[in-house]
């Protein structure tokens, strides 16, 4: 609708739980599949071919334990290219529900949803869109990642 200036509104963006549920819940089966392939139940590097060609390294710690969930930092902490930003995701297990869910870029804490336009220029889905990441991010990571336990036959991507 147009108000009283002639500049249009922007609708109200609401998020779509059955998609962000979807996402958390793939996220938490895909991660359970990396972390149960480390010897270390603190630490588990996977390192990343494209074939032959060395991709990078991505390091999965954990931060914190308790009960029902676990918080865990996954990093890329070596790239082949100057091209690729090393991103820094921290993730909140929750064991009882099964799901997982990106909790901090960067270490800075995220929010549901952002008034756009914004200082920071977040997007106003910035946490869906990190988590779609996370879930793009792990699957290459299973399809195309090695560690000290699991041996694979380098793909092309």
């Amino acid at each position: 609708m147009n108000n009283l200036s002639g500049v249009r509104q922007q609708k109200k963006y609401v998020p779509n739980i059955v998609e962000l549920g979807a996402l958390f819940e793939s996220n938490y089966r895909r991660l359970i599949k990396l972390l149960a392939l480390s010897k270390d139940d603190d630490k588990l590097h996977i390192e990343l071919f494209n074939g032959d060609h060395f991709i990078g390294r991505v390091s999965i710690k954990s931060v914190e334990r308790s009960k029902y969930t676990d918080t865990i930092l996954l990093e890329q902490v070596s790239a082949a290219g100057k091209w690729l930003n090393n991103p820094n995701l921290t993730v909140r297990l929750y064991h009882d529900a099964a799901v997982a869910e990106v909790i901090s870029k960067n270490n800075k804490p995220l929010t549901g949803v952002h008034s756009y336009p914004n200082d920071k220029m977040h997007h106003p889905d910035e946490k869906r869109q990190l988590n779609a990441f996370l879930a793009e991010w792990l699957s290459f990571c299973l399809l195309y990642g090695c560690c000290e336990v699991h041996p694979f036959v380098p793909k092309k991507v």
